[in-house]
């Protein structure tokens, strides 16, 4: 009785220390942003003649903005939210990924996470050194190129990404 009366207030005391823990304070991308970033991208890429869809996810991958050009191939919205899944879930450019899967055998089960597409052109979003969301985008003919559009829309938002 007495080892139960115990263990029951030791319980207590370990659940009632963590009910004292601090809240998390998390930087995420407002939904005004990945909208304009979303938009920057496509006409990126409008300005090469590749008619692409962007995808803006938050710091936990949740779709936050998707735009497609008029022209883009249906195939290119889930090819772009999945990329910025991918990159935002990893904290990693997707191009980069591809490489690590190309070069590392261990890394090639990446592939097989529901979800990832390892593919270029996905690109994390960052303020400062916080990944607060990330950009997918799909349709040019080559991931490198989905990149740069990409990595060009996030530079042309950098002065809000403080």
């Amino acid at each position: 009785m007495i080892k139960t009366l115990l263990a029951t207030a030791c319980a207590l005391v370990v659940v009632g220390g963590t009910a004292r823990a601090e809240l998390l304070t998390e930087k995420n991308i407002p939904s005004s942003l990945a909208v304009e970033i979303a938009v920057n991208a496509v006409q990126a890429c409008a300005a090469d003649k590749f008619n692409v869809t962007a995808a803006v996810v938050d710091r936990a991958g949740v779709l936050r903005a998707l735009v497609r050009a008029d022209n883009a191939g249906p195939h290119t919205v889930e090819a772009a939210r999945a990329k910025a899944f991918t990159s935002a879930s990893s904290r990693t450019p997707t191009s980069k990924m591809a490489e690590n899967v190309a070069k590392n055998p261990a890394a090639a089960e990446l592939v097989n996470i529901e979800g990832f597409l390892v593919l270029a052109g996905g690109v994390p979003i960052k303020a400062g050194d916080v990944t607060i969301g990330a950009i997918g985008v799909g349709g040019a003919p080559g991931g490198n190129l989905d990149e740069a559009c990409a990595a060009a829309a996030i530079e042309k938002a950098a002065g809000q990404l403080k």
